[in-house]
């Protein structure tokens, strides 16, 4: 009897074996022979076929006609002289009194002591919520201007530039207050 309820255990363990074996490959299966994999070994060609050299062009010289073309250079007769009156005064006024602004050398990019550029940049405003300092800047870039922005500790700073020419940025700071009712401050540009 101690014979035959080993072999019904081992008989047992068989079954059950086998079963798990049928159970494991049936869910397998699919999985394996879905066909996706053939879907993606189809992959449609882009490539357009290769273009056909051409052919050397032959012209013959004898079959073309060329004829001389022939201009006549024409003296040109001499125009009548214009007289030229003198500008009103208040245009000169106006010339004379129109600022050139800076001095081109007075005025030119320099390097510092390390042998960078020295830039300047244009802080327009600081704001604790950065959507505010989102919204600025997109209305700057609306209008062309170059904007970046900077955080900090607890603030987001609004910048534009930066220029190589303090003069450009003091110019654009009198334009941005009169647009935007900003009072900016022109600081030294750095990277961080």
């Amino acid at each position: 009897m101690a014979d035959s309820a080993s072999l019904n255990r081992g008989l047992k363990r068989r079954l059950v074996g086998a079963l798990a074996l049928v159970v494991i490959s049936l869910a397998i299966t699919p999985l394996l022979f879905d066909a996706a994999g053939y879907k993606e070994r189809q992959l449609e060609n882009r490539i357009p076929p290769a273009p056909k050299p051409f052919a050397p062009l032959s012209v013959n010289a004898t079959s073309l006609d060329v004829e001389a073309a022939v201009i006549e250079i024409q003296s040109a007769s001499e125009a009548e002289p214009v007289n030229i009156s003198p500008a009103p005064a208040a245009v000169e006024e106006a010339v004379r009194s129109a600022e050139l602004g800076p001095a081109p050398a007075s005025d030119t990019p320099s390097l510092d002591q390390d042998g960078l550029p020295v830039a300047w940049a244009l802080q327009l405003a600081s704001f604790r919520d950065e959507r505010n300092a989102r919204a600025l800047q997109a209305d700057l870039l609306k209008d062309g201007y170059k904007v970046y922005i900077r955080r900090s500790d607890s603030l987001v700073r609004v910048y534009i530039g930066p220029e190589m020419q303090r003069s450009r940025l003091e110019s654009l700071q009198e334009s941005i207050k009169t647009k935007y009712s900003l009072d900016g401050m022109i600081t030294r540009f750095s990277v961080e």
